[in-house]
C-alpha cells in the first residue's frame, strides 16, 4: 500500500487541480486507478473538477510533514511552453521549489487525450506526493467540476463527497467582463470579437463574461458595440474545436478582421499566438490574451497585446505544493476573484495611449464596482 497525492489543473481556460488528493492503492492493478485511468472513479482516489466558475480543484489530506514533497505535473496537450495553463502551472511549481528546498518537481507532456492516464500512472508509480493533472479534459467522471464525483457519466446527483477534497475556483468572468467593457471603449469600428477553443465551461466563462461586458458598455454608453464569436442569449459562438489547430485558428482570426472586427479575445490557451501573429502582420486589430500576462509570457506580441484576462494558476499551484510541503494543506473551499487578486487584467503596456485616460479611469471603477457588488456580471 502506499500513499500519494495528485492535483490536476486546467482546461485551457478552466482550471481543475486534482491537488494532493490522496489514494492508496492497493496493487498496480488498473482496477484501482480512477475512471481517468480506465475503471470506475473510487472513493480512494479523489479525482477533482473546477466549477463553471472556473476552477481549480484539488484533494488532501495533510502528509505529517514529510521530509520531500515531490510535485509532478501530468501536462495537457499543447507543452509545457504552451505560454497558457501548462506554462503557468509549471511556473508555480518550480516556484515552489525555489521557495521550499524539500520540494522536488518534474513534469510529463501529453501528445494526445491518450497519454493522460498512462501519465498519470507512471508519476503514481514514481511516488510522486502530488499530482497536477493539467487539462479540463483530463478526467470525464466529474462533469460537473464541482469537486463530488457523479459517476461516470456525471448523472449522479448528489454527488459523493470527499474528504480529503479541496475545491479552488476563479471567477474569471468577472476579469473578462472588464477586458469586454475596455473593448468596446477602445474599438473604432463598433466591433469586437472572441472565439474559443472548445464550448466547455473553463472556456465560455470567459467569452460570456467578454460579451456581457460589452454590453454593459452599451448601456451605459448608450453605444451598439456588437461581439462576433459569441450569443449571450444563445450561450454559443465560434470554437476552433480543440486547442492545436493554428491554422484554424489564424484563419478564425483573418475572417473577424474581413468583417470589421478590430478588437479580439482568444480563448483558446497557446492558440492566441496564432491570433497575436496575425494582428501584427495585418495592423488590422489589437489582442487581449487569455490565462497569463501575454506581455510576460510571450512578449513577441506585446505590440499588439490591450491587455490579458489573468488566472492566478501559478501562484495557487505554488501555494498548494507548499502547504502540502509544510503539513498545512486545508480543505476549506478557495474561490479567486477581482477581491483576492485570484484574477484581474493586465496593465496595458506598450498600447497604453491606445486606452483614454477616461476609459482607464471607468475599467478601474468597474472592477471596484464589480468587487463590491454594484455590478453584477452574471
Amino acid at each position: 500500500m502506499r500513499l500519494c497525492q495528485t492535483v490536476t489543473c486546467h482546461t485551457h481556460g478552466y482550471l481543475r487541480v486534482f491537488i494532493d488528493f490522496r489514494c492508496q492503492l492497493l496493487g498496480s492493478s488498473p482496477r484501482n486507478y480512477p475512471s481517468l485511468l480506465g475503471g470506475k472513479l473510487k472513493k480512494t482516489i479523489t479525482f477533482v473538477a473546477v466549477l463553471a466558475a472556473a476552477a481549480l480543484s484539488f484533494s488532501a489530506t495533510p502528509a505529517a510533514n514529510a521530509a520531500a514533497t515531490k510535485a509532478c505535473l501530468a501536462l495537457d496537450t499543447g507543452g509545457v511552453d504552451d505560454k497558457s495553463f501548462n506554462a503557468s502551472a509549471w511556473a508555480g511549481a518550480n516556484a515552489a521549489a525555489k521557495a521550499n528546498s524539500s520540494v522536488t518537481v518534474k513534469y510529463l507532456a501529453a501528445a494526445s487525450d491518450a497519454d493522460y492516464a498512462p501519465n498519470i500512472k507512471k508519476l503514481v508509480d514514481e511516488k510522486c506526493n502530488i499530482i497536477v493533472g493539467v487539462g479540463f479534459l483530463i478526467n470525464g467522471a466529474i462533469v460537473d467540476q464541482d469537486g463530488e464525483d457523479h459517476g461516470p457519466d456525471g448523472s449522479v446527483y448528489p454527488g459523493t463527497k470527499f474528504k480529503n477534497l479541496k475545491p479552488l475556483q476563479f471567477n474569471t468572468n468577472e476579469s473578462s467582463f472588464q477586458a469586454g467593457y475596455l473593448a468596446a471603449g477602445v474599438s473604432k469600428t463598433g466591433k469586437v470579437a472572441t472565439y474559443g477553443g472548445l464550448n466547455i465551461p473553463p472556456v465560455t466563462i470567459f467569452m460570456d463574461g467578454f460579451a456581457k461586458g460589452v454590453a454593459h458598455y452599451n448601456k451605459v454608453k448608450g453605444k451598439k458595440v456588437e461581439v462576433l464569436g459569441w450569443d449571450i442569449a444563445k450561450k454559443d459562438g465560434l470554437f476552433v474545436g480543440g486547442f492545436s489547430d493554428s491554422a484554424k485558428a489564424l484563419q478564425i482570426s483573418k475572417n473577424f478582421e474581413q468583417q470589421g472586427a478590430d478588437v479580439i479575445f482568444p480563448v483558446a490557451g497557446g492558440l492566441g499566438g496564432a491570433t497575436a501573429g496575425n494582428s501584427l502582420t495585418s495592423k488590422k486589430s489589437v489582442v487581449i490574451w487569455v490565462d497569463t500576462d501575454g506581455v510576460k509570457a510571450a512578449p513577441q506580441y506585446r505590440k499588439v497585446l490591450l491587455t490579458s484576462v489573468v488566472k492566478g494558476v501559478d501562484t495557487s499551484v505554488k501555494a498548494v505544493i507548499l502547504d502540502q510541503a509544510n503539513g498545512k494543506f486545508s480543505a476549506t473551499g478557495y474561490f479567486g476573484d477581482l477581491k483576492n487578486k485570484g484574477t484581474f487584467i493586465a496593465p496595458y503596456y506598450d498600447l497604453i495611449r491606445r486606452v483614454p485616460s477616461a476609459l482607464r479611469t471607468e475599467v478601474t471603477k468597474l472592477g471596484n464596482d464589480i468587487r463590491n457588488g454594484k455590478v453584477s456580471v452574471k
